[in-house]
């Protein structure tokens, strides 16, 4: 997602949004150990999707 869509969501919608990110980078990890992944650049997207959100986060609570 881009950041301005980020930013659009609530503080609530974007925990869920970050739950969803983890899950799927854990899912990913595994894969990754144990050979199933072929497109490893998704791992270092997602990371970075989780940064954002993370900031976004902290962006709305120091804001508050």
């Amino acid at each position: 997602m881009k950041p301005r869509e980020l930013r659009d969501l609530s503080v609530e919608e974007l925990a869920a949004k970050e739950k969803e990110f983890l899950n799927e980078e854990f899912q990913l990890r595994f894969k990754h150990a144990t050979g199933q992944l072929d497109k490893t650049a998704r791992l270092r997207k997602l990371r970075r999707e989780i940064a954002r959100v993370k900031t976004i986060i902290r962006e709305k609570e120091a804001s508050q």
